[in-house]
């Protein structure tokens, strides 16, 4: 069995389960949609904390499969989306069960989709990062795109990083000023870029951005009418919050020095880290925070956890619940926060 399941293996079958349990969910209804939310919740709670080792970085061998993975996620997606929007609003299922539906399919959404949109932007070749693009904006989380690469990995752990929460904020409020914080300053970032090579305005990132979320609220209406419609943006924004929960959790009080009045580069300590074997498994080894900052370019399963960087105190699905309760979030992550501000 320990044979069997390789890295490779695991990520195929953890990120791959959890589609067929929601297409089941979403045509048949009945005890998938239970499954369904099982999987992507209690089960991958239990298992967290039951394999407890590290799964070591996959060999190069597995390179094709990883980003054959990563494509059969992406494209996934879409079909999926579409499924999900259609069976909300046109199918005949109870309101119980569409709730379930509509919560298991924006779990999916929420942390594999994002998770693989956020590995397809930072790979090299430009058909990839067109299609996690294209999964950022059917989200309508677009502008993620260029504030991820342009922003958050130039500034993070800085006052000029709206994706870096500070300590003592609580989520809520992070959210709304990460969101507001990212468009505006990718966009500036793309606005210069553009000026820059003198490319024309039809040519700018946040026209493509504005106009595919544009575009996929009207296939969403086209699919289930103004009901579709409300249900893909609620759909849509339930499964951003969790890419903001990330980015909370994640950077959460780590901020860098000024040495000389220049902030100190950036290192293994100035994000969160998890080692819990499955959620890393489910996306795509985001919780290996640190070596994706200081190797942005490396691939998800080469990522490693250093020795010396900061360790959540549980799984990375299960520290967001506890964001929600800023008060507790608070009681538990401030003291750590503060051991490594001053180390």
């Amino acid at each position: 069995m320990i044979r069997f399941l390789t890295p490779m293996r695991l990520f195929t079958l953890a990120t791959l389960i959890p589609v067929a349990l929601i297409c089941a969910a979403a045509t048949l209804g009945g005890l998938w949609i239970l499954a369904s939310l099982i999987y992507l919740t209690v089960l991958t709670a239990c298992l967290d904390e039951i394999v407890h080792h590290v799964t070591p970085p996959t060999k190069d061998s597995e390179f094709p499969a990883a980003m054959v993975l990563s494509v059969s996620l992406g494209v996934l997606h879409f079909g999926l989306l579409a499924l999900v929007v259609n069976a909300l609003a046109n199918g005949n299922s109870s309101i119980i069960a569409k709730i379930g539906i509509f919560i298991a399919a924006g779990f999916f959404f929420g942390q594999i989709s994002n998770s693989n949109a956020h590995e397809l932007i930072h790979r090299g070749g430009r058909r990839l990062h067109r299609l996690g693009k294209w999964v950022y904006i059917s989200l309508l989380f677009g502008h993620h795109t260029s504030a991820h690469v342009l922003v958050h990995h130039r500034y993070v752990a800085t006052p000029s990083d709206p994706s870096t929460s500070r300590s003592g904020e609580s989520y809520y409020k992070f959210a709304a000023r990460a969101w507001r914080g990212s468009f505006r300053k990718g966009l500036a970032a793309e606005t210069e870029r553009q000026r820059r090579v003198d490319a024309p305005t039809y040519r700018h990132p946040y026209v493509t951005y504005v106009g595919g979320a544009a575009g996929f609220v009207a296939l969403a209406w086209s699919i289930g009418g103004p009901i579709g419609a409300a249900i893909y943006v609620a759909l849509a924004t339930f499964s951003t919050s969790q890419l903001l929960l990330s980015d909370y959790i994640q950077h959460y009080g780590l901020m860098r020095s000024k040495i000389d009045g220049k902030y100190e580069p950036v290192s293994t300590r100035h994000s969160w880290n998890s080692p819990h074997r499955l959620s890393s498994a489910i996306m795509l080894n985001a919780p290996r925070h640190s070596d994706h900052h200081a190797h942005p370019s490396l691939p998800y399963n080469t990522l490693i956890i250093p020795e010396d960087c900061p360790m959540l105190p549980r799984s990375l699905p299960v520290m967001a619940c506890l964001a929600l309760a800023p008060r507790s979030w608070r009681k538990i992550m401030d003291p750590l926060a503060a051991q490594w501000s001053v180390k």
